[in-house]
């Protein structure tokens, strides 16, 4: 599968050029990655083969929901959308986030306060030095769909305070109906 580099990068691109390293909340020694569909005790209510998933979401979401990989900054027009509505995870259609909850920043990616109750799921993603200022014993922590397991983000300190910075590729926009 090819990817187009304009439209997603991956995780050691997004932390080493953009310098958002420094923001991370999550620190202390190495883990590996509980990756979407990766072994563990959790099993996830939604659960299909690489090419389901590859014909429901496209290369760009597949990239990011089921391989870990951040869009481009400013790619997703979610980022600055200011409706009523809610956001849904694009893998299962689980109600994620509240408009009410979005924070927009001219970051370029999706922030929200607060996920909606028993919807997202976080894991350890593993510190790599290619990162840039993040040391080699620092780790993230990834935001995930609690019934598909889709990779939807991280929680940052951004902008005075923690937030679920998201991809757009990740979610469905549902406008609150007038």
């Amino acid at each position: 599968m090819t990817r187009n580099p304009s439209s997603s990068l991956s995780r050691r691109a997004f932390f080493a050029s953009s310098g958002a390293a420094a923001l991370t909340v999550a620190s202390g020694p190495v883990y590996a990655s509980v990756a979407a569909g990766s072994a563990s005790d959790y099993t996830y209510e939604v659960v299909k083969s690489v090419d389901d998933w590859l014909a429901q979401l496209g290369e760009q979401s597949y990239a990011i929901m089921r391989e870990g990989f951040t869009e481009a900054p400013k790619s997703s027009p979610l980022w600055e959308e200011t409706r009523a509505g809610t956001y849904h995870c694009k893998g299962c259609d689980l109600y994620n986030f509240d408009a009410r909850l979005k924070v927009v920043l001219e970051k370029g990616w999706v922030f929200f306060d607060h996920a909606q109750p028993d919807a997202v799921l976080t894991a350890i993603d593993g510190a790599v030095p290619e990162y840039g200022a993040m040391s080699e014993d620092t780790a993230l922590t990834e935001v995930h769909c609690r019934r598909c397991g889709g990779h939807l983000g991280h929680l940052l300190i951004v902008a005075g305070g923690m937030k679920h910075c998201i991809n757009g590729a990740s979610l469905e926009f549902k406008p609150a109906s007038a």
